[in-house]
């Protein structure tokens, strides 16, 4: 993650300075724009009334944070409550059987739901997926699991499925999708598990156990098996780690707080609905346009957090470890760290990513490896041209830092490395990775919002604003790199306290300047084996 040098005190509080005051005036400026042009017509179908004490009006743009957190706020919080008020019975009475009552809660909260007819489609696929699974060939594996997948991406299949479901329940359409796109992942995660088993095979009770289990069901976020057959179905030991309650407790409250952080943005700065009318963003400055492509992937990571974050609460409180909260896209340079979704990372880089691409030091095992990867992220996300052109950027930015990490391990690059003080070298990779940053945000922009939105910010920023504002907006980027280092250099050293000191040099070489362990430290890092989701 760069070179762990120390930056002047006087230098870091600049940094943070700038870095203050220019997200204050880009906030500044989408309040405004949410203010003055709250009565537009583009605005009429997602800003809508919010808290009457306010006398403002809420910014409704995303259906899925509504749903979770205001339409069906009652009947999640239902379930879920039911779920750990019957977990906590089964563990007080008969805690060998916990696993089972999980199973059959979250199979009789799937059919009142959704019907026995989606409830038996379900099983269909396990049990398609379960018979496969028994051959123990990886690729018939692979090939079944990501067929059925694709069944739910394409027509006519889709609408021939969904014809399982029927009513008028608002929310079953998202159900559905949710349920049967987990519920195949799920049992990929089974399959290749149960392949690499070298003693006979997980019975299907087992595979039903894991898929059933209402937490993660419909929303996620993916455990593989191996890990949740380890916690869950066999652990006898269910007594808790000193403080591991408190710290629930304390996550809980966070996710509490952060809900109602969010509502209050929500209503003061419209910044899901002012990226849909393109009319109102010709007319903004460059600076809030840069601020509010900005804020809106770090509402996608909120967001994604805290939803996974009230469902890690309940999984914890079953005794289980669920995948942490996705990276906060803040602390973003390199592509090979960026993820939404760190249960999906986790299987794709378990699976597929570390399998092919090896130790992901050869340029063709990674190449491999990534578009391996990146086209099974293009079938879950559902293949359009928007999906096909974000997977394509991210694949080339993957790829990319790999090349550039390569290439500066050669000659003359690594010497003149070497010739400069760390500070000085850290400075410089935080100019490219400034660059780099702002790739990462263009290229999701366009996934989260649209083409033509990504399109503007980019023109804006690069051409039209040139050189001003594309100057300006780089060295405020620049800032938060070097903040973010910092930040990484402190882990560090509370990771790694008493590093080992370095060998003197020997009176018999004078020549000697520079330790090993200092030239090892100015290396260019080769990236992370963690793949992108």
């Amino acid at each position: 993650m760069g070179v762990k040098a120390a930056l002047p005190r006087y230098e870091l509080y600049f940094y943070n300075v700038v870095l203050c005051m220019a997200m204050l005036w880009a906030a500044r400026w989408i309040f405004d724009v949410s203010s003055s042009n709250s009565n537009r017509k583009t605005f009429k179908t997602s800003v809508q009334s919010g808290w009457h004490y306010s006398g403002r009006k809420m910014d409704t743009a995303d259906v899925e944070w509504m749903m979770w957190f205001s339409t069906f706020r009652e009947h999640i919080i239902f379930a879920l409550s039911g779920h750990v008020i019957f977990a906590k019975i089964c563990t007080l009475l008969a805690p060998q059987y916990r696993s089972l009552v999980f199973m059959v809660y979250g199979m009789l909260a799937v059919f009142t739901s959704m019907g026995w007819a989606y409830v038996t489609l379900i099983l269909s696929h396990c049990v398609l997926l379960y018979s496969i699974s028994l051959v123990k060939l990886r690729w018939l594996c692979f090939v079944a699991g990501l067929t059925t997948l694709a069944t739910f991406k394409m027509e006519p299949f889709i609408s021939w499925q969904a014809g399982f479901v029927s009513g008028s329940f608002e929310l079953r359409p998202l159900l559905f999708y949710g349920g049967c796109g987990f519920t195949i992942m799920r049992c990929l995660s089974f399959a290749l598990e149960n392949c690499e088993r070298k003693d006979g095979n997980y019975s299907i009770l087992e595979l039903l156990k894991y898929n059933f289990y209402l937490p993660f069901f419909y929303f996620g976020p993916i455990m593989t098996f191996d890990k949740f057959y380890i916690q869950q179905a066999n652990n006898p030991n269910l007594t808790r780690k000193d403080g591991e309650m408190w710290n629930i407790s304390i996550q809980a409250l966070l996710n509490l707080g952060v809900i109602m952080i969010v509502a209050v943005i929500l209503h003061f700065m419209y910044i899901l609905t002012i990226p849909s009318d393109m009319k109102l963003l010709k007319h903004i400055s460059d600076w809030a346009l840069a601020g509010l492509a900005y804020l809106n992937l770090v509402y996608d990571w909120v967001k994604t957090a805290v939803m996974f974050g009230v469902i890690n609460t309940v999984s914890r409180l079953d005794h289980l470890d669920p995948p942490k909260p996705p990276k906060c896209i803040t602390m973003l340079y390199v592509f090979s760290e960026t993820h939404f979704d760190r249960g999906i990372n986790d299987f794709l880089c378990n699976y597929v990513y570390n399998y092919l691409g090896g130790k992901h030091d050869n340029v063709l095992d990674e190449l491999i490896g990534s578009l391996c990867t990146f086209g099974i992220t293009a079938l879950w996300l559902g293949p359009s041209w928007v999906v096909f052109i974000w997977v394509f950027l991210n694949c080339f930015g993957l790829n990319f830092e790999l090349w550039i990490a390569k290439f500066f391990t050669m000659e003359p690059f690594i010497s003149i490395e070497m010739a400069i003080s760390e500070s000085m070298s850290r400075r410089i990779r935080a100019v490219f990775n400034t660059f780099n940053f702002w790739k990462i945000v263009l290229y999701n922009v366009l996934v989260l919002n649209s083409l033509e939105f990504a399109n503007l910010v980019a023109k804006r920023l690069l051409l039209k604003g040139f050189p001003f504002t594309t100057i300006t907006v780089m060295f405020v980027t620049y800032c938060l790199i070097q903040l973010i280092k910092e930040r990484e250099r402190r882990q560090a050293l509370i990771d790694d306290p008493d590093p080992i000191p370095p060998p003197a040099p020997t009176p018999t070489d004078p020549s000697t300047t520079q330790t090993d362990a200092a030239a090892a430290a100015t290396q260019p890092v080769a990236p992370n084996k963690q793949k992108a989701e």
